[in-house]
C-alpha cells in the first residue's frame, strides 16, 4: 500500500490506473477503523480495480466543544488493517494541505435543508464540514465510487444530495451498519464507553426495534416515541433526538410514508451516539 501525505501523489497514482482503463473506489475516512471501516474497504475491493482511502480528522465538522482534539488518532494501527483488507493507496493529508488558507478563508459547500436539521441542529456547522471535505477528497481522488456506511443515515444523505445537485460524476454507495454482538453499532466513539456503559448502550438499537414495531402496530407516533424515550432514559441515554422520517429526503414522516427510518442520536457517559433504523410500514 502506497501511503501519502501530497495531492500530487495521489493524482499521480489514480492518473495512472486510469490509462489502464481500471476503475477507482475511494472510501473517506477519520481514521481510529473499525470494523465497519474495514467492511467498506472490503466491498470496495469488489467492486473496483483498486481501492483509495483517506485518513484526515477534519477539523471543519467539529464544533468549539467537541473532541477534535481527543479524537484518536491510530495510523500505525490502521495502516495494517488497510493493508490486509485490500487498500491500495492511503491519503493522510494535514489540515495544512487540506485548507492551507485557514478554515475562515476556506470556500464552503453547504447542502441546505437536509443538513440544517437532526444532527446539522445539535452541530451546527458540522455537515457544512463534511459536504466541503468530501467534495474537496473527491476533486482530489477523482474515483467512479465512494462507500460509506449507512449508520449515519443523514450524512449519506447529504452527500447523495451534494453529488446529485454539483453533477458529479461518483456513484455513492451505502453499506449497511456493522454492528456488535449485542447491537450496538459499531462506531470510533465506543472508544469513549466504559464497560457498563457499553453494555447499557446496546439499549439503543434495542428502542429503535421496539420503536418500529409498535408503529407498524399501530400505535400512535406520539406514544411509541415516548415509550423509546423512556426506554433510553432507563438505560442512561440522555437523548438528543428520537424521530420517525421519510427514507429517501428525512421529511417527518407522513400518514402516507410507507418507506421509513427511525433517526435517533443520544448521550451516555462522553459519548454521543447515533444510530438508525429504515423499515417498511
Amino acid at each position: 500500500m502506497i501511503t501519502t501525505a501530497a495531492i500530487a501523489d495521489i493524482r499521480a497514482q489514480v492518473n495512472a490506473w486510469r490509462t489502464k482503463g481500471e476503475t477507482i473506489a475511494f472510501v473517506p475516512t477519520m481514521g481510529n477503523l473499525h470494523q465497519g471501516h474495514i467492511t467498506l474497504v472490503q466491498q470496495a475491493r469488489e467492486k473496483a480495480d483498486h481501492v483509495v482511502v483517506s485518513i484526515f480528522v477534519n477539523p471543519m465538522q467539529f464544533g468549539q466543544n467537541e473532541d477534535l482534539d481527543a479524537y484518536p488518532r491510530t495510523l500505525e494501527q490502521d495502516s495494517k488493517a488497510l493493508i490486509a483488507a485490500g487498500a491500495e493507496l492511503l491519503f493522510t493529508p494535514t489540515p495544512e494541505i487540506i485548507y492551507p488558507k485557514g478554515l475562515a478563508q476556506q470556500t464552503y459547500v453547504d447542502v441546505p435543508e437536509i443538513g440544517d436539521e437532526l444532527c446539522g441542529a445539535s452541530r451546527p456547522g458540522h455537515f457544512r464540514g463534511v459536504a466541503t471535505i468530501v467534495n474537496k477528497l473527491f476533486n482530489i481522488v477523482q474515483p467512479d465510487m465512494a462507500l460509506f456506511g449507512k449508520k449515519d443515515f443523514q450524512q449519506l444523505l447529504v452527500i447523495k444530495t451534494m453529488v446529485e445537485d454539483l453533477s458529479l460524476p461518483i456513484d455513492i454507495i451505502g453499506i449497511d451498519t456493522i454492528r456488535e454482538p449485542s447491537g450496538l453499532a459499531m462506531s470510533s466513539r465506543n472508544g469513549y464507553l466504559t464497560a457498563q456503559e457499553k453494555i447499557n448502550a446496546a439499549a439503543l438499537k434495542q428502542a429503535l426495534d421496539n420503536m418500529a414495531a409498535n408503529v407498524r402496530q399501530g400505535v400512535d407516533l406520539d406514544t411509541a416515541t415516548q415509550i423509546a424515550q423512556q426506554s433510553l432514559l432507563a438505560a442512561g441515554f440522555t437523548p438528543d433526538y428520537l424521530e420517525l422520517r421519510n427514507a429517501h429526503n428525512l421529511k417527518p414522516a407522513t400518514d402516507e410514508d410507507k418507506e421509513l427510518v427511525i433517526v435517533a442520536a443520544a448521550y451516555i457517559g462522553k459519548a454521543r451516539l447515533i444510530d438508525n433504523l429504515t423499515f417498511i410500514r
